[in-house]
């Protein structure tokens, strides 16, 4: 009989699933990993886990109906049957075609493109540093992100007319975009000491996302009222004004990283072991984490673009969708289906519950805070 012949990916799994079932009765998180299923078709596998697949049809539909209010309420709500006919290109009147299509459905898609990215991202932070606590916010990138943008709309005159309006309408993105890349890579580099300790790296997240904020601070001083004004009201996280020029190119760009990040779910999974066990199971380890680490930076990018440095998204939005599906880490579809739901309930919340409508961040921020609180106060009470 011949032998089969094996990769060491297979191999290295095989030990994995071994493992699991071995302590299955021993931790709660490894009773987790046997309510995954597999579908084979010849060669082809796919792990299938039921309850993750519950949650984020509900989630789907959730987000179906948030957009939908999101649209419809504003200064002057928009029946729901009209917001539907609007979207599908049957609306009657022009006036409504118009209110949706070109102001309100651009900032409604830049609200779901802003939560999946920074909840992905966070997603992947948290699975890599293996804790709860890691997310672009704490580890810089949105904080980098911030300085970026805010030196063009400073230093090239804000929104004025003439060759600064253009650098400021089209500079800032990239500047942005680039400015959270430095960071995150950054972070990691200083980080590295022959392997990713959690500790360390938010410890370091935190000293750069101070050193930008500092920054970001005193370029402030160095402007005048005006592009002071709409720097600080673009760090609180806005949507406001938000059109197609700027949403599709990112929501382009999105959609091919929150993919990636998608099919990168299996190798997240081995991005959560720890050291010892990698070696053992014979895993390229640091490559897996540089791989997933990227994509999170990339996708915290993206969305700091958009809609500024959205707060507590990408903390919160993953350790919820990981609770409702039970899994042992955040999985990125479903956390990115939460932080879309999220951050649409709060710019609605944000534009219409006060007479004053508020930038988006702050309503996240109100969220997200309680949260974090009892997100600290649960790890310290946990048994070390």
């Amino acid at each position: 009989m011949t032998p089969t012949r094996t990769t060491p990916l297979v191999q290295a799994e095989g030990r994995v699933g071994q493992e699991t079932s071995a302590t299955a009765t021993a931790s709660p998180a490894a009773r987790r990993f046997r309510s995954v299923r597999a579908l084979r078709a010849g060669p082809v596998s796919i792990r299938i886990h039921p309850r993750s697949l519950l949650v984020g049809a509900v989630l789907l539909v959730a987000v179906a109906v948030t957009a939908a209010a999101h649209v419809a309420v504003g200064g002057t709500p928009i029946p729901y049957p009209q917001v539907l006919a609007a979207l599908t290109g049957g609306a009657t009147e022009a006036s409504v075609h118009l209110a949706v299509t070109e102001f309100r459905a651009p900032r409604m898609v830049a609200a779901i493109l802003v939560g999946a990215c920074l909840a992905a991202a966070g997603a992947i932070t948290q699975t890599v540093a293996r804790n709860p606590l890691a997310s672009p916010d704490i580890l810089g990138v949105t904080a980098g992100a911030s300085a970026g943008a805010v030196a063009v709309l400073i230093l090239a005159g804000g929104g004025a007319a003439g060759l600064s309006g253009v650098a400021a309408t089209v500079g800032m993105p990239a500047a942005a975009f680039t400015a959270g890349l430095v960071a995150g890579v950054a972070a990691y580099l200083l980080a590295y000491r022959n392997g990713i300790d959690s500790y360390r790296l938010i410890l370091v997240g935190l000293g750069i996302s101070g050193f930008a904020t500092a920054l970001t601070t005193w370029m402030l001083t160095l402007g005048d009222v005006t592009s002071a004004a709409q720097a600080l009201t673009w760090m609180m996280g806005s949507l406001n004004g938000k059109d197609w020029t700027l949403v599709q190119p990112m929501a382009a760009v999105a959609a091919l990283l929150l993919g990636a990040a998608v099919l990168s779910g299996r190798w997240l999974l081995l991005a959560a072991l720890d050291e010892d066990t990698a070696i053992g199971l014979g895993l390229r380890l640091g490559l897996i984490r540089v791989v997933a680490l990227s994509l999170a930076v990339l996708l915290a990018a993206v969305a700091t673009v958009v809609g500024g440095p959205l707060v507590f998204v990408a903390l919160a939005a993953p350790q919820i969708a990981r609770l409702l599906t039970r899994s042992p880490v955040p999985p990125v579809m479903v956390s990115a289906l939460a932080g879309a739901v999220f951050v649409l309930v709060a710019d609605t919340a944000a534009a219409n519950l006060l007479a004053t409508p508020l930038p988006v961040g702050v309503a996240t921020a109100v969220l997200g805070a309680p949260y974090l609180i009892y997100l600290v106060i649960r790890s310290q009470r946990r048994p070390q």
